[in-house]
Parts: C-alpha cells; structure tokens; sequence
C-alpha cells in the first residue's frame, strides 16, 4: 500500500507499508484467530488444521461484541482538497474499538477519531435521489432535540415529510437573498454538524464543494456518506435512552486487565 499527495505536477509518497497491515491485525483481534500466523503457515506449507480458524460460513464470531475500525482522514493538512469520498483511499489512519453491539462499537469508534457530538444545530444538504431516504433519520434527530436545517431541496422534502427544519440558502445564493446563507452559518460556527451527501446526479457542485470545505477549515464534524447519517443517527438515538454505556474508551492493556484466562484466544501471556 502506498499513499501519494499530488498538487499540480508535485507528487510525494507520504506512507507505504505491507498491504493488510492494519486489517490484518484488526480482524484477527474481532474474530479471535491470528490470521498473519496462518496465512505464513499456509505460505510455507505448515498445517492450520489446529488454529481453529473461521470459514466463510461463520456467523457466531464474535460473539459477545462488534468490532468497528473508522477512518482517519487529513483534509485539514491538505488545504483547498475535496472532503468527498470516491473509490480511492484516502484514509490516512484508523481506529478500530469494541462494543457491545453496532452503535456502540460505531459511536465508541467514531468519537475515538477525534469527532464531537452536535450539541444543537445540524445542516442536512443530500442529493434529490436521496432525500426520502434520509427522512427516517433526520427525524430521529429531531425527537432528540437538535435543530435542523437545511438547504431548498431538501429542505422542501423534508417538511413535506414531516420532518420540522429551516430552510436555508445555498453559499452560492448571498447575493440579493435575505435568507439565512448555509456557509455564513458553517464559518460563525452556528452549526454543528454538517451532513452532505452528494452523487453523480448532482448539479450545486460549487454549493457542494463550499459546505464540505467550510465544514473541515472550521473544525465543524462532516458526513457525506448516507449510511454511515444512518448509523449515526440510530446510535445517537440509543445513547440518548442510555442503551450505550461504553463510551469511554480503554486501551487494550486496560482490556487484557479484566479479562480471565478463559476469555483469552492465545497463550494468557500473549498480546492478542
């Protein structure tokens, strides 16, 4: 795996390591077999018969927790890029955490990433493909008190669903508009949140770019992916019921400390 930052024709190698280097480890901790011991062994000829390992039918592992791994991302460091996911990787770090079901394990990991909760305000912006979609979620966030807003279109959809939000104006519209602008309220820091969901149907590319940007240069948390607004909201829902306790995370040595032998996948005195 090797990453590259590219401006103009300036290109530098920034990391490069063993593929699976980080999965590798990160699924072998979840799922409790070492899978870099078996993939030397299968490599050399060696016999895995007694590893205990998981075969493509295995559902019951784990069984008492969720292992989630969430990304870490440098579009602080990398001015004027785009904080839009495609098909490459553009992670530059991980962090993987445990929890009793997929919301904790989630938020837990989330959170770890350096991500801070919304207190109050949220600006929903989504493709017109996929606001019905997000109507299940923004109204769960709704019920949990925070105040929504969000640009025309989806604005418009989500009141036609019910879902109580302020419409406001897109960055590109400051000139000759009296509404409220999405970017003035992103840079005073009056929102909290920005979820921007966008996909190859959109045409408020400026606009788009704009709110993603403003989010990161002003610390402000970013979604733009709708599955994971999906999760989040679920997870939000059940933490405000208390069903999510375990937020606070523990290092592994602090794992291993309340852990008994039995519950130990190797050797008791061996890191797993």
């Amino acid at each position: 795996n090797i990453q590259f930052v590219a401006k103009g024709t300036d290109v530098m190698c920034i990391e490069c390591n063993v593929r699976a280097s980080r999965s590798f480890p990160f699924v072998s901790k979840t799922m409790g077999v070492d899978f870099i011991e078996a993939a030397t062994k299968a490599i050399v000829g060696y016999d895995t018969s007694d590893m205990n390992l998981p075969t493509l039918e295995t559902r019951d592992r784990p069984k008492n927790f969720v292992g989630v791994k969430a990304p870490m991302f440098s579009f602080a460091r990398l001015r004027g890029s785009d904080p839009v996911l495609g098909v490459e990787m553009a992670s530059t770090g991980e962090v993987a955490c445990f929890g009793a079901n997929k919301e904790e394990a989630f938020l837990k990991s989330l959170l770890s990433t350096g991500f801070s909760m919304p207190k109050k305000n949220i600006l929903l912006s989504v493709q017109s493909s996929l606001e019905n979609e997000m109507t299940h979620s923004a109204y769960q966030l709704h019920e949990l008190g925070y105040n929504l807003f969000a640009t025309k279109a989806t604005g418009e959809v989500l009141q036609k669903n019910g879902v109580p939000c302020t419409i406001v104006g897109y960055p590109t519209e400051k000139d000759g508009s009296d509404m409220t602008n999405a970017l003035d309220m992103i840079r005073e820091k009056d929102i909290c949140m920005v979820v921007n969901v966008p996909t190859y149907e959109s045409k408020r590319l400026e606009d788009n770019f704009l709110m993603r940007r403003s989010a990161v240069d002003f610390g402000i948390p970013l979604m733009t992916n709708m599955n994971l607004f999906k999760v989040f909201a679920d997870a939000a829902n059940l933490h405000s019921k208390g069903e999510i306790s375990g937020l606070e995370p523990k290092k592994l040595f602090e794992h291993y400390q309340g852990e008994t032998d039995a519950d130990a996948w190797t050797d008791k005195d061996e890191f797993h």
